[in-house]
């Protein structure tokens, strides 16, 4: 095993990200205020984004391989408080099973680019068809453990489209508003050391319900980077 591959938490026995010891909060950290979250005001952001600066840039302990090109949506739903739309991936899927994930995937010679990657992977994972987004603009890449140079496209999707989970792929699809995503506050971090290599990541777990909504990993990595991106 390489060094890299040591450093991959699903290599420990019995990981549980939420019994990691947590480092700290940002509850000193100001929350995004409301009135930048509406689709104006978003769109506004994007279309003259500032100079800022991502807090995580790539996983510790990548492994060792050529990373590959790969999208996410992150797909702010509009209602009448902001949503951000996550899923579940199912227990069969090879890579980050049973995670919190945004829609999306490996790209395709023939996608275009990063936002068709994030389309089609968002309409194959939960059915929402490229007429109901509107792409805003990108966030930083993020490269993932797994070896991933993951583009986050950000885009509000209008209310009306059907979900279709696709379940080979996802076991739920569920709503965060972004008002709690974009609070420092929500904003765990998480370290565990594990043959004298540590590890540190990010969690924002919401409470759905009677359901515990777990987000860690990549997924609060490219969240905590849009906070950042937010407020630079």
């Amino acid at each position: 095993m390489s060094r890299a591959e040591e450093l991959q938490l699903s290599s420990i026995p019995n990981f549980d990200p939420r019994l990691a010891p947590i480092a700290g909060v940002d509850s000193h950290l100001p929350a995004v205020p409301i009135d930048a979250m509406t689709p104006d005001a978003l769109r506004k952001r994007f279309a003259s984004p500032p100079i800022w600066t991502p807090d995580v840039l790539r996983d510790r302990g990548v492994v060792d391989r050529e990373p590959a090109d790969a999208s996410v949506l992150i797909p702010i739903v509009m209602r009448e408080q902001p949503m951000v739309l996550l899923t579940q991936r199912t227990t069969r899927m090879n890579k980050h099973s049973g995670q919190v994930a945004f829609p999306g995937g490996k790209a395709d010679p023939g996608d275009g680019g990063p936002d068709g990657t994030a389309l089609r992977e968002t309409t194959e994972e939960v059915g929402i068809e490229h007429q109901y987004v509107e792409v805003l603009g990108h966030l930083n890449t993020y490269v993932t453990v797994t070896a991933f140079n993951v583009t986050p496209v950000v885009a509000l999707v209008h209310p009306g489209f059907t979900l279709t989970p696709n379940p080979d792929e996802v076991a739920d699809v569920f709503e965060v508003p972004l008002q709690f995503l974009l609070d420092p506050r929500h904003h765990e971090r998480h370290f565990m050391e594990w043959q004298g290599l540590r590890r540190e990541w990010y969690a924002m777990p919401y409470q759905d319900g009677v359901t515990e909504r777990y987000i860690w990993g990549a997924t609060a990595g490219m969240l905590r980077n849009f906070y950042r991106f937010m407020m630079a």
